[in-house]
């Protein structure tokens, strides 16, 4: 036993030797490298040295010395998924247009009581939210989100519609904002509650959606009042080709060569529950170019047509259950912003179809799981401004009323039921009248 301890110790000895003896050889040679290492970077230093001096007689400037920056791309990005899927079977006792939402009621002359039943997922959503990073005091944001009202070539085939698609700059320290992209326009920003995808645009609202680059400067006169500017040019859309010469070039808004501009100014202040009610006032203006041929059909004149409105929105907290809100509109060639019943230029007078509308709403609730809205909207055309069609009789006034529940099943799965009177009148037709009963089951996530 103690013979095999003591070759136990002597390998033990032996080992520890052979360690010491390498690591005695490997400081050596660690010595020597850094040796060599401290003349190369003095030699370096040296030279760089004499550079600066060669530039510096010259009079030529001396490069600032790199310095290591962070990678914007490598900061992290917060991104929210959002969307909601949705299903709407609608009952209309006469035919509307367009079935799967209810812009207005057919004449009851071409198609007297034309009963229909549609049923389409098309309004489901999906959308991206990007936060970026704060840097240099400015705060980054995006938005990206579609639905499939896009043009299908089936009704279980619809392709995807853009909606939004901008980024945002936030100067939080001084309250101004640049906004560069599609989005909602600046003006009528409010959007009835309607169970109806097109939450009473062509009877009342208006406003839509379209590439802008909007400014907003914010004020603060006190902790809890807001006064906001917002203004900015926006592209011009007609989707109207030159209706005088058939020709298939772009359409007459975009030959205008310039942007429309739209702009609003809004209160924010405390209401009666202390939270914020605003009041706000908008408009905008733009212009669509029309060509028009002489006898030879040689195109010989431009016809310049206006595109304006002056709008006044209004949005009431009374209580925690009750909320008042609304807009009201004037202007002319309003068929882009989906007023004048979609109707914006008429071929036959030649004038620009001038309208007035408005729309008002009472949401009640939530009430545990129930909450209800009831509202009506209208919206008016000049007679003299349109001339008459056969075909397609022009329309002088539509409007709408409804009432609708939401119980909410679950945080994301709601369910929602609508009622909605419409009535549409024509020139020299037969007006339409519509009952709407609209079913929607709503998964948010």
């Amino acid at each position: 036993m103690k013979h095999r301890l003591r070759c136990v110790l002597s390998s033990i000895g032996i080992y520890l030797a052979s360690v010491l003896l390498l690591t005695a050889d490997d400081l050596q040679s660690l010595k020597n490298e850094n040796a060599e290492l401290r003349q190369l970077l003095n030699k370096l230093n040296n030279e760089i040295e004499h550079i600066k001096g060669v530039l510096t007689e010259k009079g030529l400037p001396i490069p600032a010395t790199p310095t290591t920056t962070k990678n914007v791309t490598a900061q992290s990005f917060d991104l929210q998924l959002y969307g909601l899927i949705k299903l709407d079977a609608a009952h209309d006792d006469s035919r509307v247009s367009a079935g799967n939402f209810a812009r207005w009621v057919e004449s009851e002359g071409v198609l007297n009581n034309d009963a229909q039943f549609n049923m389409t997922a098309n309004q489901t959503r999906l959308g991206l939210r990007i936060n970026g990073p704060n840097l240099n005091g400015i705060k980054t944001a995006g938005q990206v989100e579609i639905d499939f009202y896009g043009a299908g070539a089936a009704e279980n085939k619809p392709d995807p519609m853009l909606r939004h698609a901008f980024v945002k700059a936030d100067w939080s320290a001084w309250n101004f904002s640049l906004l560069a992209g599609q989005t909602a326009d600046i003006i009528s920003p409010l959007a009835a509650p309607t169970v109806n995808y097109s939450v009473c645009w062509w009877q009342g609202n208006i406003g839509y959606r379209r590439a802008q680059l909007r400014l907003t400067k914010a004020f603060k006169p006190a902790d809890d009042i807001e006064l906001k500017l917002e203004a900015g040019p926006t592209r011009t859309i007609t989707d109207r080709k030159f209706v005088y010469t058939g020709s298939t070039d772009p359409d007459s808004g975009a030959d205008s060569e310039f942007p429309s501009v739209q702009g609003r100014v809004s209160l924010s202040f405390p209401s009666f529950n202390r939270q914020p009610a605003t009041v706000g006032l908008s408009g905008h203006w733009g212009q669509e170019d029309q060509h028009q041929t002489n006898a030879l059909g040689v195109i010989d004149s431009h016809l310049h047509f206006d595109s304006w409105s002056a709008n006044v929105d209004v949005r009431l907290p009374v209580t925690d259950w009750l909320l008042l809100q609304g807009e009201g509109f004037i202007g002319e060639n309003l068929s882009a912003y989906l007023g004048g019943i979609g109707q914006g230029f008429d071929p036959v007078t030649q004038d620009t179809i001038a309208a007035l509308g408005g729309w008002t709403a009472v949401s009640l609730g939530p009430w545990g799981k129930w909450q209800f809205n009831l509202g009506a909207g209208i919206d008016t055309v000049n007679s003299d401004d349109v001339g008459v069609n056969a075909k397609a009789p022009p329309r002088l006034s539509n409007y709408v009323y409804f009432g609708n529940c939401n119980y909410t099943l679950t945080t994301n799965l709601q369910l929602a039921f609508e009622i909605a009177y419409l009535r549409t009148a024509y020139k020299q037709a037969v007006a339409g009248d519509a009952w709407r009963e609209q079913l929607a089951v709503i998964y948010k996530f």
